[in-house]
């Protein structure tokens, strides 16, 4: 089985070690010949190129399957909607029939409810930022160039080593949280997130939506105080108007879970922080 990668970065190097242990041949994108090296020390087959520079697209491989996973990297002089909706534009156009099925990472920021309701694969969305309604954009986008062959995997917030030292510092200062201490988080960790992504690639009856979270969402006020216990530090403070980063709702694996099996290794952030922050310090 051959694989193609186009965003290897904190989540598709965990899919693609993961693959790489059962066998699969990896080929993964890369804007960088520095990280091309490194890709090439992981067993990975790297291609120089960039998702809105179509040249440099022709010589992605054919592939059994695919995995995009594009983030948005804040250093670009690009906009979120070019790197979105026209990045994907470009790679479906150049990589065409030659991916047999392909699995597109969203997000749960297409949804917009904020009254603490229950969200899943049947909810109406409805971005309530621009950010949401660009990934809505990329993935409509998606879905119509591939409608019979893509998963639309809708991440809520990816968690993990090495992506909780801000919010470490922060709470280590004792700054003020810019949000709602009441309003609900709904996180993955990023090593369930990468073995459901190669669980599904394995499937030929999946289905083309999954929203991918794990068991409990969270009060951002219990999420805190439990990263400041385990760190330390003296109990969270939050600053909230009522205004802004309110967004409060709660989303749910049930689809994922009673059709795919999935058993999460970090169901709830109770067992996922402590692992993350041991993790990142060893």
């Amino acid at each position: 089985m051959r694989a193609l990668i186009v965003g290897c970065g904190y989540l598709g190097r965990r899919v693609a070690a993961t693959w790489r242990a059962a066998g699969v041949e990896v080929s993964a994108l890369t804007r960088s010949h520095e990280n091309a090296i490194v890709l090439s020390q992981l067993g990975i087959h790297p291609v120089v190129g960039d998702v809105l520079l179509p040249p440099t697209l022709q010589a992605l491989p054919a592939a059994d399957i695919g995995l995009y996973a594009v983030g948005y990297d804040r250093r670009s002089a690009a906009s979120k909607h070019d790197v979105y909706v026209r990045g994907v534009t470009n790679v479906l156009e150049q990589i065409g029939t030659r991916v047999g099925r392909l699995i597109y990472i969203s997000s749960t920021s297409i949804y917009g409810q904020d009254a603490g309701e229950w969200t899943d694969e049947t909810s109406e969305t409805c971005p309530a930022t621009e950010d949401g309604r660009v990934v809505l954009a990329a993935e409509k986008a998606v879905r119509q160039a591939c409608p019979r062959s893509v998963s639309v995997l809708r991440l809520s917030g990816i968690y993990g080593p090495g992506r909780l030292l801000r919010r470490v510092e922060l709470v280590r200062k004792g700054e003020p949280i810019a949000a709602n201490p009441d309003g609900f988080l709904n996180l993955v960790h990023v090593d369930d997130a990468a073995q459901i992504v190669a669980d599904l690639a394995r499937r030929d009856n999946a289905q083309s939506i999954y929203l991918v979270t794990d068991d409990q969402p969270v009060r951002r006020r219990e999420y805190y105080g439990l990263l400041a216990q385990l760190v330390g530090a003296g109990e969270p403070v939050f600053d909230f108007d009522g205004k802004g980063t309110g967004l409060n709702k709660r989303c749910s694996n049930s689809r994922l879970k009673a059709e795919l099996g999935i058993t999460l290794r970090f169901p709830t952030v109770v067992t996922g922080l402590p692992h993350a922050l041991k993790t990142q310090k060893d």
